[in-house]
C-alpha cells in the first residue's frame, strides 16, 4: 500500500511532536519548590494544586489512549456498539470514586495507594499492591498504548508486517521512538508536565475523533440511513475468507445483548463483571487516582472525577460509533470495492479513505497524543511508587532532591521495560480483548481489599494480606489457563467469581485471625455509608457533588435505556 500521507500531514505530525515535548520540558522549568510537599511534592503530586477541571481532563486523558481509537473501532466493526458498555459503565465507578474513595485519600494525604493500604492494614499489603501497581503501569497502561500506536503508524505508512526501518522491525522502531519521546518530557517535568500535556493532548484527541465521526456520519446520510443500512445488509467481513464472521449487523446499534451474541458480552456479564474491573481501575489504580491525590482540596477531589464521568459519555460516539459507521459505508460501497480486510485496520482505513489532506495529519497526531499521554501518566505513577514506596520507606531521611533523582531514573527504566513488554499484546486476537483479560485477572483481590477495608471496620491486616496473595495466585492460574488455551471462559464472569472468592477469603480470615483496629486508621474507614454523603462545605446547585452525581447517574441510565 502506498503512503497516503501528504507532506502537509507529516508536517502537522512533526509539529505536534515538537510542541508536546517542548511543553513538557517547559513544565519542568516552571516547576518550583512549593509550600506543600517540597520539591518532591511538586514533582510527584504537582504540589497539591490541581483544580477539578484539570483533574477531570487529566483522568480522562490518562484513560483514553490509542487503544480506544483503534480497538473500540475494531470491536465495533466486528460486533457493533456493545463494547461501548465499558465506557458508560465507567461513569458509575467514577461516581463511587467521588463519593466514597476520594475524600478518604485526601483527608489522609497519602502520596500513593500502597501507602494508603499500609496505614489501613500493614506493610505487607503495601508491598503487594506496589508490585501489582508497577506491573499495571508498565504492562497494562504503557505496553498496550505503545504497541497500538506503533501498529497504527505502520498501517498509515503502508508498511507490511515484517518491514524494517534502519534495519529494525518497523513495529519495534515506532514503539522505541514513541517511548523515548514520552520518557524525556515526563522525566524532566514530573506530574506537572504530565497534566499540562494531557490537557492539550485531550483537546487534540477529541478534535481528531470529532472530525472523523462527523465526516463519516454525514457521508452515511444520518442516523436513519445508518440504521436502515445495517438492518438490510450482510456483514462485510462475512465475504472475507477465514474471517469467521457468520452473523449480521441488525443489532449493531444496541448495547444490551443476550448469551448467544457472538461478541461474548451478554448484559449480565457487563452488570456483574464491570464493577470488579472498574472499581480497581478508577478507584484503586495509582495511574488514574494520582490526579485525585494531587487535588488542592476535598471539593476539587470530588468534582474532578465527576467531570471525568461526564466526559465518559463521549467515547461511545467518538470512538465506537466510527467503527459502526465504517461497516455501513462499506455496505453502501462508499469506497468502491475497498474495505478493511481485518477489523484491526478499521480506524486506519477510515483515516486514509475518509479524510482530506491535512486532516489525516491532524488525526494521526491525535493518535500519537493518545498513546503518549497514557504512557506519560503511567511513567509518572511508576516513578512515584518507586520513590515513595521503595526508597523513602526504607530511607526516611532521603532528601527531596534525591527522591526526584530516583523518580527520573525510574522513568528511564520504566520506559525501557514498556518498550520490551509491548510486543506481548500480539498474542491476543484483539488488543481490546488482551487488555481487559489482563485486568480481569489482576483486579479482583485489590477490589475486594479496598471495598472491605473502606467500609468494614473489622477487616484485619492479616486477612487483607492473605486475600491479596490468594487472589493473585488465583488470577495467575486463570491467566495461565487462558494463555495456554486450556480454558477460555467469559472473562467478565470470571472476574466476578474471583471477586466473590476473594471477599469470602477476607471475611473468613478476619474471623479466624482477628486483630484490634489499627491505631491511626480512623481517617481511612467510614463509620457508615452515609457519612461521606454529607455536604460539609455548603455547596449549592451543580457545585454540590451529590446533585451533580445524581444528574450524571440519570444521564447514563437514560443512555442505556435509549441504546438498550
Amino acid at each position: 500500500m502506498n503512503n497516503p500521507m501528504s507532506n502537509l500531514d507529516w508536517a502537522i505530525v512533526a509539529g505536534y511532536l515538537l510542541a508536546v515535548v517542548g511543553l513538557g520540558i517547559a513544565a519542568g522549568f516552571m516547576r518550583r519548590t512549593g509550600e506543600r510537599g517540597g520539591e518532591g511534592g511538586h514533582y510527584f503530586l504537582a504540589g497539591n494544586t490541581l483544580a477539578w477541571p484539570v483533574i477531570g481532563l487529566a483522568m480522562f486523558a490518562a484513560n483514553i489512549s490509542t487503544v480506544h481509537l483503534v480497538s473500540l473501532a475494531e470491536a465495533a466493526y466486528k460486533y457493533g456498539l456493545v463494547f461501548g458498555n465499558f465506557e458508560w459503565m465507567a461513569g458509575f465507578t467514577l461516581i463511587l470514586l467521588s463519593l466514597f474513595f476520594a475524600p478518604l485519600y485526601l483527608r489522609s494525604r497519602v502520596a500513593t495507594l500502597p501507602d494508603f493500604l499500609e496505614r489501613r492494614f500493614n506493610r505487607g499489603c503495601r508491598d503487594v499492591l506496589s508490585i501489582v501497581s508497577l506491573f499495571s503501569a508498565i504492562v497494562i497502561h504503557m505496553g498496550v498504548a505503545l504497541y497500538t500506536a506503533a501498529w497504527v503508524l505502520r498501517g498509515i505508512l503502508g508498511l507490511a508486517p515484517g518491514a524494517t526501518i534502519l534495519g529494525v522491525d518497523a513495529l519495534l522502531f515506532f514503539i522505541g521512538v514513541l517511548g523515548i519521546l514520552t520518557g524525556v518530557y515526563t522525566m524532566l517535568g514530573g506530574l506537572l508536565a504530565v497534566v499540562w500535556t494531557e490537557s492539550v493532548q485531550t483537546v487534540l484527541l477529541l478534535v481528531g475523533a470529532v472530525v472523523i465521526t462527523i465526516t463519516g456520519y454525514l457521508k452515511i446520510g444520518g442516523w436513519s440511513q445508518l440504521a436502515h443500512t445495517l438492518a438490510s445488509h450482510p456483514h462485510p467481513l462475512a465475504a472475507v475468507p477465514n474471517s469467521g464472521v457468520t452473523w449480521g449487523t441488525g443489532n449493531f446499534l444496541n448495547l444490551a445483548r443476550d448469551a448467544k451474541d457472538p461478541s461474548g458480552l451478554p448484559w449480565y456479564s457487563v452488570l456483574l463483571g464491570y464493577p470488579v474491573l472498574g472499581i480497581w481501575y478508577w478507584c484503586c489504580d495509582q495511574t488514574i487516582v494520582q490526579r485525585v491525590l494531587a487535588a488542592k482540596d476535598d471539593t476539587n477531589a470530588r468534582l474532578g472525577p465527576l467531570f471525568c464521568a461526564f466526559l465518559k459519555i463521549l467515547p461511545v460516539f467518538l470512538f465506537v460509533l466510527p467503527g459502526v459507521i465504517c461497516v455501513a459505508l462499506v455496505q453502501q460501497h462508499a469506497f468502491g470495492d475497498a474495505a478493511p480486510q481485518n477489523a484491526t485496520d478499521t480506524y486506519t482505513f477510515l483515516i486514509t479513505h475518509l479524510l482530506p489532506v491535512g486532516l489525516k495529519g491532524l488525526v494521526a497526531a491525535a493518535m500519537l497524543a493518545a498513546a503518549m499521554q497514557t504512557c506519560s501518566a503511567a511513567l509518572n505513577s511508576t516513578a512515584t511508587l518507586v520513590a515513595y514506596d521503595l526508597f523513602k520507606r526504607h530511607r526516611p531521611a532521603i532528601s527531596d532532591e534525591q527522591l526526584v533523582r530516583v523518580g527520573k531514573i525510574t522513568t528511564v527504566v520504566g520506559t525501557i521495560l514498556a518498550i520490551v513488554c509491548s510486543p506481548l499484546f500480539g498474542h491476543y486476537q484483539t488488543i481490546f480483548q488482551g487488555i481487559n483479560k489482563l485486568i480481569s485477572y489482576v483486579a479482583p483481590p485489590i477490589t475486594a481489599v479496598f471495598l472491605l477495608g473502606v467500609f468494614w471496620r473489622r477487616a484485619s491486616g492479616k486477612s487483607a494480606f492473605i486475600t491479596l496473595i490468594a487472589g493473585i495466585i488465583l488470577g495467575f492460574i486463570t491467566f495461565y489457563l487462558d494463555w495456554q488455551n486450556i480454558y477460555r471462559g467469559d472473562f467478565m464472569l470470571i472476574a466476578f467469581v474471583l471477586l466473590v472468592a476473594c471477599m469470602i477469603i477476607m471475611v473468613a480470615t478476619t474471623f479466624l485471625f482477628p486483630e484490634p483496629f489499627k491505631a491511626g486508621a480512623e481517617l481511612l474507614v467510614w463509620e457508615n455509608w452515609r457519612e461521606p454523603l454529607q455536604n460539609k462545605f455548603g455547596a449549592r446547585g451543580l457545585g454540590d457533588f451529590r446533585i451533580l452525581a445524581g444528574v450524571i447517574v440519570a444521564i447514563f441510565i437514560a443512555l442505556f435505556i435509549l441504546f438498550r
